[in-house]
């Protein structure tokens, strides 16, 4: 047998051994059509590249022979791959996201389960989310934007600028045309966002920023995707953090950077701070907590209009009263 196809043999091998299952010599040596000396030295083959990957990686894999299921195992831990607690948890996190159509779902769920989790274990996986994806539903636009994706997270890596056809909210049946520095893509409330600045060009021809703030694009409303043949150049000091801008925005509205003050009643503000991650509390009264944050955007009136009487706005006063009429308004509706 020629060296392609010993190699192609091991490897095949390998990558079974990864997953969890077990190689026993003379099914591989029929499925093959070798001898089992063969498939033995392919074993031992292996055995001394994972010896070289313990030394190298810190790693603790060996193949054994296990006598009560007459074949050979991989044991012992390997930093790439997942446990069966880390696949359960993504994918419970993957359905409750409801980011997918149900075709892409299934394809990242099978790959997951079958990529990362021990055969043993598999049905057992397969089992406990079994349900949820029977009864999993999908979002109204049901629009696959997985290439999009990619295409526009290379972009963002080449400083590629960007032409858009984009639907607005309020007007679906219409689309915009913008050019756009693509920065980030985020994922918040079940839809994937790109974060861009918009760019028009200026009485120099030089494409400049429009607000001093990134826009906030759903992806599924990109109808249209152009890279341009121009690159936009971004200094080390001023680039886009999204890490940081993710701390501070609300339900992805763009918006100005502000600093609000907000007054929480009640004895446990743990539900505050781990939504808003820049929110730190500045004192504690006798019924309740005084809390400050950085925000961007409007996002952040509909989460405190969601807190109902648990918070109160202090500053700024804008704020404030944007809240009050809302407020007003919303009690005008309830008014027999």
């Amino acid at each position: 047998m020629d060296k392609k196809s010993k190699n192609s043999r091991s490897l095949n091998m390998y990558s079974r051994l990864c997953e969890g299952k077990l190689i026993n010599k003379t099914e591989e040596a029929r499925k093959f059509g070798v001898d089992e000396r063969s498939i033995q030295r392919d074993i031992d083959d292996i055995r001394a590249f994972i010896d070289e990957c313990n030394i190298l990686r810190g790693e603790e894999r060996e193949i054994i022979y296990d006598r009560a299921k007459k074949g050979f195992l991989m044991v012992g831990s390997q930093r790439e791959m997942m446990t069966n607690s880390e696949v359960l948890a993504v994918s419970k996190i993957l359905l409750e996201s409801r980011a997918f159509t149900k075709k892409e779902l299934k394809g990242i769920l099978d790959k997951l389960v079958e990529g990362c989790v021990p055969s043993k274990n598999m049905k057992v996986i397969s089992d406990l989310i079994a349900n949820e994806k029977h009864h999993y539903v999908e979002l109204n636009h049901q629009g696959y934007i997985q290439d999009l994706l990619w295409d526009i997270g290379l972009d963002i890596l080449e400083y590629n600028l960007v032409s858009i056809h984009y639907a607005r909210g309020n007007d679906l049946s219409g689309t915009i045309k913008r050019v756009i520095e693509p920065v980030a893509l985020l994922f918040s409330e079940y839809y994937f966002y790109l974060n861009a600045f918009i760019v028009e060009k200026d009485e120099r021809g030089k494409y400049v920023h429009k607000y001093s703030y990134p826009a906030i694009f759903r992806m599924d409303r990109i109808k249209q995707y152009k890279r341009l043949n121009e690159k936009f150049q971004v200094s080390y000091a001023d680039r886009f953090e999204e890490g940081e801008f993710r701390k501070r925005i609300q339900f992805m509205y763009a918006g100005k950077l502000q600093n609000i003050k907000m007054k929480f009643y009640g004895n446990n503000p743990e539900a505050i701070l781990d939504r808003l991650p820049t929110a730190k509390i500045v004192k504690q009264c006798a019924d309740g907590y005084i809390i400050e944050a950085e925000v961007y955007g409007t996002g952040i009136i509909m989460w405190l209009l969601s807190q109902g009487s648990k918070i109160e706005v202090l500053k700024p006063q804008s704020l404030r009263e944007e809240m009050k009429n809302n407020l007003i308004t919303t009690l005008q509706y309830y008014r027999d």
